[in-house]
């Protein structure tokens, strides 16, 4: 059982705007907003990482580019040039998309060194890296199966979900993900997470780190509930209790 203080779940929210058509003045607002609340990270396209990094360069918010975006269709070396352009502009974490295609051919051979050469360029950066499966798109055995070459690789994050497919986290995908990975790596829940419930739920299945846009209606729904019980703490029951980033 653990627990977490209001600013503690606060600091698991990656503050979410990956929609084509947000503005210069949305990513000021989700800035603004990410400020106001705490949250741990701001999640962008990466084309936006300058205009976030000018927002943010004064706080201990991170600036999350999110790497071939949504569909991870691109060549490792496209996604290699793309994460040093995105660090070059100011972000210091990165969520790039496998190469499903790749996954579906069986070819884990090139996932592993997808995963071992972005690993790699983040990690000589300083930079903490999450591995985006799309969990929709895969079998149970192929879940597992990345899992397994992330155990090994090392990133700091699996991540469930773009929040772009047909479906988004579930918990049976959290919770396969980490009985794979351990205390190894940590895992990102997101897509589709939208209410306090599912929040905590998220936390409870093994994730340290939740991506979603409904983070401000989250948190706030926490801190009614916590104000309404008198508490200063939320307990949530975990099995996983040593990845706490």
């Amino acid at each position: 059982m653990l627990e977490y203080t209001l600013n503690e779940l606060e600091r698991l929210v990656d503050h979410t705007n990956l929609h084509a058509y947000a503005s210069d003045a949305d990513m000021v607002k989700l800035c603004d907003e990410a400020k106001e609340y705490h949250f741990r990270m701001v999640a962008i396209n990466q084309v936006q990482s300058k205009v976030c990094y000018n927002e943010l360069k004064d706080t201990d918010i991170d600036i999350g580019a999110a790497i071939s975006f949504p569909l991870g269709q691109t060549t490792i070396e496209s996604k290699l040039f793309d994460i040093k352009n995105a660090l070059e502009n100011g972000a210091n974490e990165i969520d790039y998309v496998i190469n499903i295609t790749e996954v579906k051919n069986g070819n884990f051979a090139y996932i592993k060194d997808e995963m071992e050469r972005i690993v790699k360029l983040c990690h000589d950066n300083s930079v903490l890296i999450k591995v985006i499966f799309e969990n929709t798109y895969l079998t149970k055995d192929e879940i597992k199966h990345v899992a397994e070459i992330a155990k090994e690789v090392k990133p700091d994050f699996i991540k469930t979900s773009t929040g772009f497919g047909p479906s988004g986290a579930k918990i049976e995908d959290v919770k396969l993900m980490k009985e794979v990975v351990g205390d190894d790596v940590s895992v990102k829940a997101a897509g589709g997470i939208r209410n306090s419930d599912d929040f905590l739920a998220m936390i409870a299945a093994g994730a340290d780190r939740i991506g979603t846009s409904s983070g401000i209606k989250i948190i706030d729904a926490i801190k009614q509930r916590m104000e309404f019980d008198h508490v200063d703490s939320i307990k949530i029951d975990r099995k996983y209790q040593k990845n706490m980033k």
